[in-house]
C-alpha cells in the first residue's frame, strides 16, 4: 500500500467517517449506522488454492483497506452486515475483479467458520446427508458484504464499473449466463451539492475540497459559506496533502486548520500554478528566459522565487 492509500485508510478507519460513508451509500445520508455499533475486523483475507497438498501452491494473503462489522436498525429490523472500504488515490482499471475476489473470500471465510463451529459443538446429529457432507446447515445464514470504493482524487472514474464491461465478448446470449459484479463508488467529481450535503462528518469537507481543488470560484464560495468555520484535523489534512498534492499549513498547535484558511491556501496554490503555466508558455512560444517572461507578466518579487522553483 502506497503512502496515499495509507493516509486515506487511516482517515477512513475512524468510525464516524466510516459510518458516514456507508450511510450515504446505503441510506441516502440517513443516520442509520451508528459509529458506536461498528467493530473493526481483520482486513487480511487468506486464499488457499484447491488441488491437495501436492498440487496446491502457497496460500495467498490479500489485504483490504478497512473492514468493519455493524449492527444497524432498519425499519424496526436488526441488520447485521460486513462493510469494507477500498480507498483509491487513482482509478484502478481492474477494480470489479479485485472487489469480487475480496467479497468471495469473505463469504468463503463465513462458510468455513460455520463448518468449524458445527464440528466443535458436535451438533451434526440429526443433520441430513446434504448438511453433513457440506458442513453447512440449512439454518445457517451468511452476513451480506458491502464493499465501497472511494476515489480520493479529483478525476472522473473512467474505468470499468462492472465485470461485464471488462469482457471482450459482449454477446448478450453468453453474458446472460455470466453473473455480473458491480462496484459501489464514491467519486468526488461526480457528486452534486445536494449529495455532498448528505455527509455529516468531515468527509463532506474532504470530498468538497477534492472536487473543487482546481476551481478558485468554488473554493471562495466554500470559504464564505457556513463550512468556512468548520475545522479539519491532522488526518483530514494528511489525506488532502498527499492525495491532491497540496501543502496545507496547520494553525495554532499544529493540529487543526479552518476550512476558510484551507480554501484560501488552495486558492493561492492555484494562482501560483497559473503563473507558472503562463511563464512556461512564454518561454516555449517566445524563446524567452524565465526572467524575461516574468518581467513581461509583471510578476511580483515575492512570487518570483516560488515560480522559479517550479519551472
Amino acid at each position: 500500500m502506497g503512502v496515499k492509500d495509507t493516509v486515506a485508510a487511516r482517515y477512513m478507519r475512524q468510525n464516524e467517517v466510516f459510518a458516514d460513508a456507508f450511510n450515504f451509500l446505503l441510506y441516502h445520508g440517513r443516520q442509520v449506522i451508528a459509529p458506536d455499533n461498528l467493530t473493526e475486523l481483520d482486513t487480511r483475507e487468506i486464499e488457499v488454492p484447491y488441488g491437495g497438498k501436492d498440487g496446491a501452491k502457497q496460500p495467498i494473503q490479500r489485504t483490504r483497506d478497512v473492514m468493519k462489522s455493524v449492527t444497524a436498525m432498519t425499519d424496526w429490523q436488526r441488520a447485521y452486515m460486513i462493510l469494507a472500504a477500498e480507498n483509491q488515490s487513482s482509478v484502478n482499471l481492474a477494480m470489479p475483479v479485485k472487489n469480487l475476489v475480496y467479497d468471495a473470500l469473505q463469504y468463503t471465510r463465513q462458510v468455513e467458520l460455520a463448518v468449524e463451529s458445527h464440528k466443535r459443538s458436535g451438533d451434526y446429529k440429526g443433520a441430513d446427508d446434504e448438511e453433513f457432507l457440506s458442513g453447512f446447515m440449512r439454518s445457517d445464514r451468511l452476513l451480506p458484504v458491502v464493499t465501497l470504493v472511494i476515489l480520493f482524487n479529483s478525476q472522473e472514474w473512467d474505468g470499468p464499473v462492472t465485470l461485464h464491461e471488462m469482457f471482450d465478448c459482449q454477446d448478450q446470449n453468453v453474458l446472460a449466463f455470466v453473473p455480473d459484479y458491480k462496484i459501489n463508488l464514491i467519486v468526488p467529481s461526480a457528486l452534486n451539492e445536494e449529495e455532498l450535503g448528505r455527509f455529516h462528518s468531515t468527509l463532506r469537507e474532504v470530498l468538497s475540497f477534492i472536487k473543487y481543488s482546481d476551481s478558485a470560484e468554488k473554493l471562495e464560495a466554500m470559504a464564505n459559506s457556513e463550512m468556512g468555520n468548520h475545522t479539519l484535523g491532522r488526518k483530514e489534512i494528511d489525506v488532502l496533502n498527499y492525495c491532491i498534492g497540496v501543502d496545507f499549513k496547520m494553525e495554532g498547535n499544529g493540529e487543526r486548520v479552518t476550512m476558510c484558511k484551507a480554501a484560501q491556501q488552495l486558492e493561492e496554490r492555484g494562482r501560483l500554478k497559473m503563473l507558472v503555466a503562463n511563464v512556461k508558455s512564454l518561454m516555449r512560444t517566445m524563446g524567452w528566459t524565465a526572467e524575461h517572461a516574468m518581467d513581461a507578466l509583471d510578476i511580483s518579487d515575492s512570487d518570483r522565487q516560488t515560480v522559479s522553483s517550479q519551472l
